[in-house]
């Protein structure tokens, strides 16, 4: 702690930078970086390495890009929290020199950890590499000189490749970069032809030519990619020009401020959050500005000259120091705000060094270090400037004067305590902690600020079982004790806890990804930008399975989000595995996740089945409790039958149509109908889709069963679609020769009918249909000669309909004639069914049966009704003459012989229609039972005149099962029907019925019928002593 400020470096007044070793490369390279292509992701990502180049490598020098990522996530997507736009892993190019090599030698393509472990490599045995380059989610991007684009994880592993265009392909790559947005990662190409082409997003390739620079003969001495309002856009320098190129034009602009004798362009850079742009001339002039060009933050004139070989930005986030780090061979310059600027022996470089741009500061690679450079935070200098009378620095200073047990700690604190800003001071200590990489010094500040809190962090914070990663540092640089916070906080009486343990849980996750071993070097900063949901997709993408579960259990994630998104990772990755049988596979995955909440078993089978591990995939499914999940992967891996069967036992119709639609597509037709005769619900299920919708493959499926009844059934539906008469006639002599084959397969099978179908019960069934179907030809073509005959529409209508249309028309004759061939019987009766037609099981939808459908009991019958009352020839011809109004003939007919319905109809349909004339007249005729209802019937109607032959139409008769609803309906009260309730009540007492006296009696009223009324209870009272 003694020497913690030997290595700040000051820029101006009151900027720090501080330049430490994170890691002691051990990756032994056999060459210099300066002959390998380098490309580093940030956010402590790993290296990617192509080496060593042969000498017809393309030129490698000018601008060297470094992207800005549109968020911290893993998935290339910003943080909609983010008050400015978040930047994702950028691609750096790190060649200038060359070594003449063999042109047979064969590169390496490697990857390392930021420790320099290696994590995977493979021979390069495709083009000839230009760039390499990183995505948002650590793919690396391997840029070829014909415009391919080949992908692979982090374990050198192919994932795929796309092209950058065919004017890319004929003229070459000269240079690449790749990019950041917040559409993705995004790919630039400079071409032999010197034009610029780019995509935005890798992952939606939308290829963009970019308008052509007049008069550029030669490639631009260096060029990047910025981001302004949304837009990509292209800057690049021709000598002492700058070029923007859009989307659609190329403009020449200047720098403001920028010096008249500044000279010639060399390099450019744009900042990690795309914000701000630095230029650097061949007369060492360097320009600091916004992105935009219209604002200039700063300039500097260097001494040296040549082009450097790197130029990055090194920010701190709401920093208002702004430094660019210049690299040449063997030095490196800080340069910011200031007329100053960090060189001479400070910064030099002993070996050949790559930068890295990072969110706070510049990652340094070299063969033998990988070193940080940053600015200071404001908190850190706070409490250890020298001679800094901070809060925190009193508070530091205290705490070890109380180690030494010294009277001074209590001095410091008074002074603390006496200016109320000891709070202040466990903050600053707290945030301190944070920035701090050697976890003694985090423990020195938080020993400081918990002390004043009066609790102690300790090990109760820790994770029961937490076990250290010993690396390069000892047991304390991956254990963090968090007692460091056990001196400030004893002497504040109300501190919120909240700061002290998060950071402590903080640091305790980054110590641990920054062990040598895992080889994450993030700061605090970048840390709380990438989120530790990205964080631990980042270790799972390095298959760091136990370290993620271990942080998630330690901060207590939910199982979702955290352990149960990891397991299965897990498995995912454990089914490449190809070592192990699949049962041992399919076990140990369901041992090891078991129903784990968030786990999706048909996840794990399909990256199964995408390994070529099919058998796998299947037992992996049988773990899966959703069939909606089973049944899609099972037929994309042509298990058609499987997830036929699995379909079927969820109960899902819907996905069983799914399945039976696809084996549609997927067999031929003999073999797709052979499947579902072994699945009955399937089966049953498709014949209702095709009544639907392929009526044709209905009539195929009645065919290959030998079902003659349903196939009767399916031409009686033809027949409804004819338009044509004789069409309709063939269609169901069609149905008719269906419904004899299915009747002589009943006489051979006995009681019960073709498929199982019961002969009891079912008086308009199968058995029934023959005749039924003979009737209705019979009358489609007695309804074209109506129809001729008398020029008025009878086809389609139903038999009742036919000759109720006839009687009401007056043709008699006709109707008789139709009642003798059809043999309509006289009574009425209910029967299944709005026509005689319709066989059981078929749902009509219009009236053109050949059953009365309609119109028997008065009231027209909906097609394809439940129990419909079906009229006979008396009811039928009654009601027809009373609507038409032709009382003699109705009288004529009653009289014709002996009603086979009696008489009580004769008064309902005379009551319906208000003739109280008519009605008396059959009132006498009703049998004795009857005919109390039937006098108060006619009591209940007014006395009206006798309608003429041809008088007014009324509604259709309907049957009238209570006295009361027809006096309610005549609208009669009784009061003008005394006689005929004085007849009433003589067949009340006749009978002797109590009950009828009484309904005679709520017939009666006081004024008009009291005698009536006296008589009907002195019976009742004599009735009543018997």
């Amino acid at each position: 702690m003694d020497c913690y400020t030997a290595n700040w470096n000051p820029l101006g007044e009151e900027a720090f930078y501080r330049r430490f070793e994170l890691y002691a490369m051990e990756w032994s390279l056999k060459e210099d970086l300066r002959d390998c292509l380098v490309a580093a992701a940030p956010y402590g990502g790993p290296i990617g390495r192509a080496g060593p180049r042969p000498p017809e490598t393309p030129r490698w020098g000018g601008s060297h890009g470094t992207g800005a990522v549109p968020g911290p996530r893993g998935d290339g997507r910003g943080a909609a929290a983010q008050p400015e736009r978040p930047i994702p892993p950028a691609a750096l190019l790190k060649n200038n020199a060359r070594k003449e090599k063999s042109p047979t030698a064969r590169p390496l393509l490697e990857i390392y950890s930021a420790s320099g472990l290696l994590l995977a490599g493979i021979p390069w045995k495709s083009g000839q590499l230009v760039q390499l380059g990183w995505t948002a989610s650590e793919d690396l991007l391997c840029i070829q000189e014909d415009g391919t684009v080949l992908i692979y994880n982090l374990f050198c592993e192919f994932k795929r490749h796309f092209s950058m265009g065919n004017e890319v392909l004929q003229n070459h790559v000269l240079e690449a970069k790749v990019f950041h947005t917040e559409y993705g990662t995004g790919v630039a190409i400079l071409t032999g032809a010197h034009r610029f082409s780019l995509t935005t997003n890798i992952d939606d390739l939308k290829l963009r030519r970019m308008p052509e620079v007049p008069g550029l003969q030669k490639p631009p001495s260096c060029w990047a990619v910025l981001s302004q309002d949304r837009v990509t856009i292209v800057l690049l320098a021709v000598g002492q020009d700058l070029y923007l190129l859009d989307n659609t034009s190329c403009s020449v602009v200047t720098p403001p401020g920028m010096s008249p004798s500044a000279g010639a362009y060399l390099q450019m850079a744009v900042s990690f959050n795309y914000r701000c742009l630095a230029l650097f001339t061949d007369t060492g002039y360097i320009w600091m500005g916004l992105a935009t060009l219209k604002e200039k933050l700063c300039e500097f004139t260097s001494s040296i000259r040549s082009a450097p070989k790197q130029m990055v930005w090194c920010m701190r986030p709401r920093s208002r120091q702004r430094a660019v780090v210049v690299a040449w061979d063997r030095q490196l310059m800080v340069v910011g705000n200031s007329t100053e600027c960090i060189q001479e022996r400070r910064f030099v470089l002993d070996e050949d060094s790559y930068l890295v741009p990072e969110l706070d500061g510049v990652r340094i690679l070299s063969r033998t270090s990988h070193e940080f450079l940053h600015e200071i935070p404001e908190a850190s200098q706070e409490i250890f400037k020298i001679a800094s009378m901070a809060p925190g620095a009193l508070l530091l200073e205290a705490q070890k004067e109380y180690e030494k047990e010294s009277q001074k700690a209590d001095e410091y604190l008074r002074e603390i305590k006496d200016q109320k800003l000891l709070p202040e001071a466990v903050s600053q200590c707290i945030e301190a902690a944070g920035y701090e990489h050697e976890p003694d010094t985090q423990k020195s500040l938080l020993r400081v600020s918990e002390a004043q809190g009066g609790f102690g962090c300790g090990q109760k914070h820790l994770p029961p079982g937490w076990r250290s990663c010993h690396g390069r540092h000892g047991p304390s640089a991956a254990r963090l004790f968090p007692q460091a916070a056990s001196f400030g906080k004893c002497f504040i009486d109300k501190f919120p806890p909240e700061s002290f343990v998060r950071m402590c849980q903080d640091l305790r996750v980054l110590n641990a990804i920054r062990d040598y071993q895992i080889g994450i070097p993030l700061t605090f900063t970048q840390y709380k930008r990438l989120t530790i949901e990205v964080l631990l997709d980042r270790l799972v993408l390095r298959r760091l399975y136990p370290l993620a579960i271990r942080i998630c259990e330690y901060l207590r994630l939910s199982e979702i989000q955290g352990v149960s998104r990891i397991l299965a990772h897990w498995a995912c990755y454990k089914v490449q595995q190809k070592d192990k049988s699949d049962e041992e596979v399919a076990h140990a995955i369901n041992q090891k996740l078991g129903d784990t909440p968030g786990i999706s078993y048909s996840e794990i089978a399909a990256r199964a089945y995408d390994c070529g591990r099919t058998e796998l995939a299947i037992k992996l499914l049988e773990y899966e409790p959703r069939s909606g999940e089973q049944v899609p992967l099972l037929l994309k891996m042509k298990r058609s039958k499987l997830a036929l069967s699995k379909a079927i036992e969820s109960g899902d119709t819907d996905l069983v149509y799914t399945v039976v639609l696809h084996l549609k597509n997927e067999l031929n037709r003999g073999t797709f109908f052979m499947t579902l005769q072994n699945q009955p619900v399937a089966l049953s299920l498709y014949r209702q889709f095709c009544k639907h919708q392929e009526r044709e493959t209905l009539k195929d499926l009645y065919n290959q069963d030998d079902n003659h009844q349903e196939l009767g059934n399916f031409h009686v539906h033809s027949s409804y679609s004819e338009k044509r008469i004789e069409g309709r006639v063939g269609a169901l002599q069609n149905a008719l020769d269906e419904y004899y084959k299915a009747k002589n397969e009943f006489a051979a099978k006995g009681p019960s009918g073709p498929h199982g179908q019961s002969r009891e019960g079912d008086p308009l069934g199968w058995h029934s249909a023959p005749q039924v179907t003979e009737d209705q030809i019979k009358l489609l073509r007695l309804q074209r000669h109506l129809q001729e005959d008398f020029d008025k529409p009878y086809l389609d209508l139903s038999l009742h309909d036919t000759v109720s249309n006839l009687i009401l028309d007056g043709h008699h004759k006709r109707a008789e004639q139709l009642y003798r061939e059809f043999k309509i019987p006289d009574k009425r009766s209910v029967l299944g069914g709005g026509s005689l037609v319709q066989p059981r099981g078929l749902s009509l939808g219009r009236n053109r049966a050949v059953g009365l459908g309609s119109g028997g009991c008065g009231a027209p019958a909906a097609p394809g009704a439940g129990l419909t009352c079906v009229s006979r020839y008396w009811w039928l011809k009654i009601s027809a003459l009373a609507t038409r109004g032709d009382w003699e003939e109705m009288e004529k007919f009653s009289k014709s012989k002996k009603s086979p319905i009696g008489y009580l109809p004769f008064v309902e349909i005379s009551v319906k229609h208000h003739n109280r004339y008519e009605a008396k007249k059959y009132a006498p005729r009703v049998t004795p039972e009857q005919r109390v209802k039937a006098f108060v019937l006619v009591g209940c109607v007014g006395l009206a005149p006798a309608r003429g032959r041809l008088g007014v139409r009324g509604e259709g008769s309907e049957p009238v099962g209570a006295a009361g609803a027809l006096c309610s309906a005549a609208g009669g009260s009784g009061g003008s029907g005394g006689g005929d309730l004085d007849q009433a009540a003589d067949a009340a007492i006749e009978h002797k019925n109590e009950t009828e006296m009484n309904f005679v009696l709520s017939k009666c009223t006081a004024s008009t019928d009291a005698a009536v009324a006296e008589k009907l209870n002195r019976a009742r009272a004599q009735l009543l002593k018997k």
